[in-house]
């Protein structure tokens, strides 16, 4: 599974202005009710059900919150890159300055957690993550996340 089957441009956002977990999670409801059609509210509120189970923080600045809802018909994906990092009671109590959004049918399964695994991996790059720190504009941000990761070191 690659990235660009599940973000598209107008799913990057390059300078999220939020000041809490909760307005971030709004923000990025409020986009993907734009991308999938979805009511901001059933996604927001499948995002938040999710989050009380335990943070999406993974720690090292990075959020991946998720979910599943039974209207949509594939994979979507947003990212955000904050302006301002936020506390998102993370694993390792670091605030998050990078966020990327899965939103899934509820029957997408395994393709649920295949999807949540590419993010991950990719988040974990520290090279990647760097890139996506220093970029301020969203094709460039969504250039990152979709080129190809190498195989070998160069």
């Amino acid at each position: 599974m690659e990235l660009e089957d599940l973000v598209q441009p107008e799913g990057v956002i390059a300078h999220l202005k939020v000041t809490s977990k909760k307005q971030a999670l709004q923000e990025l409801a409020e986009r993907a009710a734009k991308l999938t059609g979805l009511s901001e509210r059933a996604i927001f509120e499948t995002l938040l059900e999710r989050e009380r189970l335990g943070s999406t923080g993974v720690g090292q600045g990075i959020a991946i919150p998720h979910g599943k809802l039974g209207e949509l018909d594939r994979l979507h994906g947003l990212f955000a890159r904050l302006d301002t990092p936020i506390d998102f009671e993370s694993v390792d109590d670091q605030p998050v300055d990078l966020m990327f959004l899965l939103l899934a049918p509820e029957s997408a399964g395994a393709d649920h957690l295949k999807a949540l695994a590419r993010i991950s991996r990719l988040l974990r790059n520290p090279a990647v993550v760097e890139k996506l720190r220093a970029s301020e504009d969203a094709s460039a941000l969504f250039s990152i996340l979709t080129e190809p990761v190498a195989t070998s070191a160069a």
